[in-house]
């Protein structure tokens, strides 16, 4: 059987442009391969330190530590290209790669528990069979979640980034937990290829040529799933099955990556990617492709890394360099997508609306109040939990109330924010945090600290609300193609996601003091918040509140569509424009109290729509007041559930409102 051409007629090759494109990449990694190999160690100690003669330390260094990452940069980067080949393959989708699926969070989180748990079993095949289950389980959710839409594109690589996240937020907790192991895990989880020795070489060598060799016996009946489901079990071809193997193949691929060296985004995105580019469609030459160039982008991008920070190469871990550049990938492959697979409106618009009896403002304002009195009364000591008596109410009530108040401000601003967004957009999955607003504000305050000035508050709402602009102008941009389709705006604020987390790692592992307290506020504790802060935000918060309020005609009619918004004499740009900048602020001012990443602004306007709240005032209240609940009770829940150990208000929220988000995307 001869290998299987995609489309119709004869493909082109394509070589010369692969080749060309390869060794251009493959010239720019050896030349700084050996001008950093020779700063390591001068060329004339080469020939004693490769046999092991040389008793300097500088030679045992290069010979244990540059050559092994050398080696294990050269295999990790072929096994992820090889592994993104062929998850493309088998899922025929452009976008699927073991970061976007999920795979590779769900191997690290593995990785993560079994190192504090059993750390005695974690040799290179106890990690190998803990990453692998991690992996595979996060891969099960996923396409349980797709379900019947296996084959649309963006469907799966949106709940496999969900995934991710959620993998990502519980591997946080844990690393919270077990500051001990927090510097290692953290740089290692985002993809160090720092080596001690040749353990990993050896490791990985055997393992990726034998899964590799057994692809490559199965390369021309994966080929024939380029003919579609039909033509292919014509010729015999059992399709699930051979779907189901790939899939196993590519996932022992990835974990093996993750297992040696923590996870390294985007390289199976990208090789393959570059790959198409060229013009391969034969199956058998993207997959050799797709190992050349994931060999030499890892290669490469390591190298830039070591030249770039110098003395400091080895805390800056190489996978957040390739998720930084993946990010802009990701947009540049959304935006090339011709077809939209997915309606996420359809649910939303057509859920039912349950009908809340009396005034449903009135019990969420008494619901929230309740919350208020068990923050700010209920508490949990060594003895069991209390209700504070009056005479204790006087000393907790100054340590108790702005941490309780910023929760309340930051979950009001994200939920009318959310609600704010989601009629502007048209997409009833919109949020600050999904829609990548939250992350362009943490950008923007990332590189504010790293500017040699000592940030002020003022100048930290500035830094992220022009982030959260930003942001929001580029995905508004974006959108425009595709006439701001739910599905593409949302691939595209993970994108933004994505290139947030990978500047936050390299910022994390920098070694920067003024750092020290960023992961902190990127879980989103409220512990630091003084009395003056609590009572910005919360007036904040009101002021917001009450401008978006001043804007509900628009957002009543800006879900109609444009070309309606602009027969009913709505100035469309002003209009957006003001939306977006108010957004940004909201935005900005929760992000700097919870961080990020809560998903309060997805989930308090759904809940609100589902409450009844159909016009935009009634919405906008709705969302707001369900948001500062949320909130209120995730900061409260942070202190109890492991006291005296405190959780995070934004990961607490975020644990919560992931699954919430999961639930959405599964009824749609």
């Amino acid at each position: 059987m001869k290998d299987v051409r995609t489309h119709n007629g004869a493909a082109p090759s394509g070589k010369g442009p692969t080749l060309l494109l390869t060794a251009l990449l493959f010239a720019s990694a050896l030349v700084l391969t050996l001008w950093s190999l020779s700063v390591q160690l001068p060329i004339r100690q080469w020939p004693d330190a490769l046999g092991g003669s040389d008793p300097d330390i500088a030679s045992i260094v290069w010979r244990e530590g540059a050559l092994p990452r050398l080696a294990v940069s050269w295999l990790a980067g072929l096994a992820l290209g090889v592994a993104g080949a062929l998850f493309q393959q088998v899922l025929r989708n452009p976008l699927a790669e073991p970061s976007t699926l999920g795979v590779s969070a769900g191997a690290q989180l593995a990785l993560v528990v079994g190192t504090l748990l059993a750390p005695n079993l974690m040799n290179p095949w106890g990690r190998e069979v803990t990453a692998f289950a991690g992996a595979a389980l996060a891969l099960l959710l996923v396409l349980s979640l797709v379900r019947a839409r296996l084959l649309a594109t963006t469907t799966l690589v949106l709940a496999g980034l969900i995934v991710t996240f959620y993998a990502g937020s519980l591997s946080s907790l844990l690393v919270i937990f077990n500051h001990d192991y927090l510097q290692t895990i953290f740089i290692w989880g985002s993809g160090s290829l720092v080596q001690n020795g040749w353990d990993n070489v050896l490791y990985l060598l055997p393992s990726i040529a034998g899964i590799i060799g057994l692809i490559a016996l199965m390369h021309r009946s994966l080929a024939l799933l380029d003919l579609g489901e039909e033509a292919a079990r014509g010729l015999g071809l059992h399709v699930g099955r051979m779907r189901l193997l790939g899939l196993v193949l590519a996932t022992i691929l990835a974990s093996l990556t993750v297992s040696a060296v923590g996870v390294v985004g985007f390289v199976g995105l990208a090789a393959p990617a570059l790959v198409r580019q060229t013009g391969i469609r034969r199956f058998s030459a993207r997959l050799v492709w797709s190992a050349i160039v994931g060999c030499v982008l890892l290669w490469l991008s390591d190298q830039i890394v070591q030249a770039a920070f110098g003395s400091a190469r080895e805390l800056v871990p190489t996978g957040a360099m390739t998720a930084l550049l993946g990010g802009p990938l990701l947009i540049y492959l959304m935006h090339r997508l011709k077809t939209v697979d997915i309606n996420l409106t359809n649910a939303a618009s057509t859920a039912q609306s349950y009908r809340v009896y009396g005034r449903p403002l009135l019990w969420l304002a008494s619901f929230l109040l309740v919350l208020l009195l068990i923050a700010l009364l209920v508490g949990r000591d060594s003895s069991g939990w209390h209700w504070a008596s009056s005479g204790q109410i006087e000393t907790l009530l100054p340590w108790r109330w702005p941490r309780v108040t910023a929760a309340l401000a930051a979950g009001l601003m994200l939920g009318v924010t959310g609600a704010l967004l989601q009629r502007l957009t048209g997409n009833p999955m919109a949020s600050p945090e999904v829609l990548g607003l939250s992350s362009g504000v943490a950008i923007g305050i990332v590189v504010l600290l790293t500017l040699p000035i000592v940030p002020s508050r003022p100048a930290q709402l500035g830094a992220g609300a022009l982030g959260g602009c930003l942001a929001m102008l580029l995905l508004l941009l974006l959108g425009r193609r595709s006439d701001l389709a739910p599905e593409q705006m949302l691939l595209g604020g993970v994108a933004i996601g994505t290139a947030m987390s990978a500047l936050t790692s390299i910022a994390m592992a920098s070694g920067d003091p003024r750092m020290s307290g960023l992961l902190t506020w990127l879980a989103g504790s409220t512990w630091s918040v003084d009395p003056q802060t609590a009572l910005l935000a919360i007036i904040a918060g009101v002021v917001g509140t009450v401008g978006a309020l001043g804007m509900c005609r628009w957002l009543d009619i800006l879900p109609l569509g444009p070309a309606t918004a602009q027969t009913l004499g709505l100035p469309l740009v002003r209009a957006r424009l003001l939306l977006v900048a108010l957004a940004a602020l909201l935005t900005a001012t929760a992000t700097l109290l919870v961080g990020p990443l809560s998903f309060v602004g997805l989930m308090a306007p759904h809940m609100a729509r589902f409450l009844g709240g159909r016009l935009a005032w009634r919405h906008l209240c709705m969302a707001g007041l369900l948001g500062a609940a949320i909130m209120v009770a995730a900061d409260w829940l942070g202190r109890m559930i492991l006291f005296p150990y405190e959780i995070p208000a934004g990961l607490v929220a975020t644990l919560i409102g992931t699954p919430y988000l999961l639930w959405l995307l599964r009824q749609r």
